[in-house]
């Protein structure tokens, strides 16, 4: 009786009305489709340069290698990166950060051009994309509040997973078409000049909301243990962002297979690779639409308990068939599923936070997601390399359905969040 007054009372909610709700802001519509366009051009590569990584090693563990590199600098920068988010502006920040990826797709387009391009080239410039995505994603987060305002929050956030699944809903499968007829130079190509469009949207803003720049007056490593100590003393953050790190480590880290997972198991090809990671961003797309449809709801965690459960068992399915509709099928699932996670709780993480302290804390939440993300990576590639992908990926979908039940289990007051 209860789950279906539940029901009625979601659907009540849900109306599309609410769907574009920070859209009627100025400045984000400007972001929305600026990163958007830049976003697909991010998938392009991202899809591209895993399948050219495979091709040049045939190793998967390799993959992990790649994406490895990415995470040392955000390891060593990331919480840094907070610090100088809350100490500046955030849009001159974007601004550079935005401008140094865009060269660094530039670089890795030449050299495939060229066809100079070696694995170590890939992982050196993983390297200096994770450097400079280190100092990006803690003034992107908190520049969110700056376009819309506080009771739009939750709204944005879906929207900014609304640009970010759209574009992982369509680059990968047209970054696999490029690749198969015009090779992946084009697709590194084309991710270069899709950040002029971030950069223009980020230019062409006015009457931003700022908020308040403390008088810097603590060092950058007071500030940190400041915002360290504000996240591990704060239990609904701490679990909430403990939460976001067992998912990301053990849960969309089996992405990295992907290139080997369309070779080896579907017996496929880079335009196959496309089409995972596009019904991957599918689901995640019309997760996303759902949640900003829901408008200004107050079930937040329930919902996201519900997709941490969801998560693993649409991991398991996927990892057991070998027929390429039933694989595009569950990962469908599996995208839906990792939105209700991440979503829900970069909106609560937000919702907690201080003003004051928004940069460092959402620094922390960015380097679980960024930083574990390698870390998973690489031990899915080792695990594939000795075990197989198959075996890999069920392990990984026991050990997400295991911590949401220890969430479910021993947090039971996240349920009840807002």
């Amino acid at each position: 009786m209860q789950i279906t007054q539940n029901i009625i009372a979601l659907r009540r909610k849900f109306k599309w009305s609410h769907t574009f709700a920070a859209l009627k802001s100025r400045n984000y519509r400007l972001w929305f489709f600026g990163q958007m366009i830049s976003l697909f051009g991010t998938w392009m590569q991202s899809t591209a340069q895993g399948f050219l990584v495979f091709q040049l090693t045939h190793s998967p563990v390799y993959l992990g290698y790649v994406a490895f590199s990415s995470g040392i600098p955000i390891w060593l920068f990331m919480l840094y990166g907070g610090v100088v988010a809350d100490r500046m502006e955030r849009r001159p920040l974007l601004l550079i950060t935005q401008t140094s990826m865009m060269i660094l797709a530039f670089i890795l387009a030449a050299l495939t051009f060229l066809n100079l391009v070696e694995p170590w080239h890939i992982v050196l410039l993983a390297f200096g994309l994770g450097l400079a995505n280190a100092f990006d994603a803690p003034a992107r987060q908190a520049f969110v509040l700056e376009m819309v305002d506080r009771e739009d929050l939750t709204n944005a956030i879906a929207m900014n997973s609304t640009m970010f699944n759209s574009a992982t809903a369509v680059g990968p499968a047209v970054a696999g078409i490029t690749y198969a007829l015009f090779g992946p130079a084009w697709c590194f190509m084309i991710n270069g000049f899709s950040f002029i469009a971030v950069i223009i949207a980020l230019l062409l803003m006015a009457n931003l909301n700022p908020q308040p720049i403390p008088e810097v007056r603590n060092s950058a490593l007071v500030d940190l243990k400041e915002g360290l100590h504000y996240v591990v003393s704060h239990s609904f953050i701490r679990a909430l962002i403990g939460l976001v790190s067992m998912t990301t480590l053990f849960g969309i880290s089996f992405a990295t297979l992907f290139p080997a997972w369309a070779v080896r198991i579907l017996h496929g090809n880079a335009s196959t690779n496309g089409f995972l990671q596009s019904a991957r961003g599918l689901g995640a797309l019309i997760s996303a639409l759902s949640i900003a449809s829901l408008g200004r709801f107050k079930f937040k965690g329930k919902l996201l308990t519900f997709g941490t459960f969801a998560f693993p068992l649409g991991l398991l399915i996927f990892a057991l068939v070998r027929w390429l509709p039933l694989s595009l099928l569950a990962l469908v699932g599996v995208g839906w599923a990792s939105i209700l996670v991440f979503n829900l709780a970069n909106s609560l993480v937000q919702t907690l936070t201080s003003d004051t302290l928004r940069g460092r804390v959402m620094s922390v939440y960015s380097l679980t997601f960024f930083g574990l993300m390698p870390i998973g990576g690489l031990l899915a590639g080792a695990f594939a390399e000795r075990l197989g992908e198959q075996i890999t990926v069920v392990v990984w979908a026991l050990v997400s359905f295991g911590s949401a039940a220890a969430v479910w289990t021993f947090l039971p007051k996240l349920r009840e969040l807002e």
